[in-house]
């Protein structure tokens, strides 16, 4: 079910991977953000957006992996944005895409996958201001809503994901490190953070994430192992990714 996390914003969580459909209250009425996963978590995502009684007018996606490029025929045909970076690799990969969601999310509306427009430059009906970067994937986008104390942080500041880098980008740790600036800028506007996947931080939690994703950063940079909770045998199917971030940083 949508749980209001703050005024106006609203979080559904997936069993996959923890993943959070956003949904939020613009002016004209609710932008989704990321919905997903499977067909039938989106059917269900559909029965409560019907239930705030709120029109959908916007769909946005915070960056071009396939579990956020999601869409479902009841929320409408209505625009569906992206950063421009995130737009253009999203239709370039959008067969991908498809091949991806149909292999790990049974039920999806595979022709709905990746049919993303360019945000315009004004920002459209989606509220707040979009903090673009490049970490973890091209044209990362997060969202602050300061009037409502939320930073929907994308594949950021998760408690169940390490950072994980972007094989296609070189110097992944200098842009975790910009990224990383530039939400800790944000995160003095909010007491709530919102991450893609995982559980939604309050309070001193949004500092903790923060720090968390820091020091995992600069354990790379050192050349160091990092000491990080989120790694562990309750946590084997990291130990990939964990070690390519590993490759990547040492420039193996």
């Amino acid at each position: 079910m949508l749980t209001e996390v703050a005024d106006g914003v609203w979080v559904r969580q997936s069993e996959w991977v923890w993943t959070n459909s956003i949904a939020v209250r613009g002016e004209d009425g609710l932008i989704l953000i990321d919905p997903g996963i499977t067909g039938a978590e989106l059917d269900q995502l559909a029965d409560d957006v019907a239930g705030l009684g709120i029109p959908v007018v916007a769909g946005f996606s915070t960056h071009p992996h396939w579990d956020h490029l999601l869409w479902h025929p009841r929320f409408g045909d209505v625009p569906r944005y992206a950063l421009p970076a995130n737009a253009h690799l999203a239709g370039q990969a959008r067969q991908r895409a498809q091949a991806m969601a149909a292999e790990s999310a049974s039920g999806v509306p595979l022709e709905l996958v990746a049919l993303v427009t360019p945000l315009p430059a004004d920002g459209g009906p989606v509220p707040g201001e979009i903090i673009e970067h490049q970490a973890h994937a091209i044209g990362h986008a997060a969202i602050l809503l300061t009037d409502r104390g939320v930073l929907l942080a994308g594949d950021m500041l998760s408690d169940v994901l390490i950072p994980l880098f972007d094989p296609r980008q070189d110097d992944q740790l200098s842009a975790y490190e910009t990224a990383l600036d530039r939400l800790d800028e944000a995160a003095r506007h909010v007491d709530v953070v919102v991450p893609g996947h995982g559980a939604v931080a309050e309070g001193p939690e949004v500092a903790a994430r923060l720090a968390a994703d820091h020091a995992y950063i600069d354990a790379l940079r050192r050349g160091r192992e990092p000491v990080d909770a989120r790694l562990g045998p309750h946590a084997e199917w990291l130990d990939g990714p964990h070690r390519s971030n590993l490759e990547c940083a040492l420039g193996r």
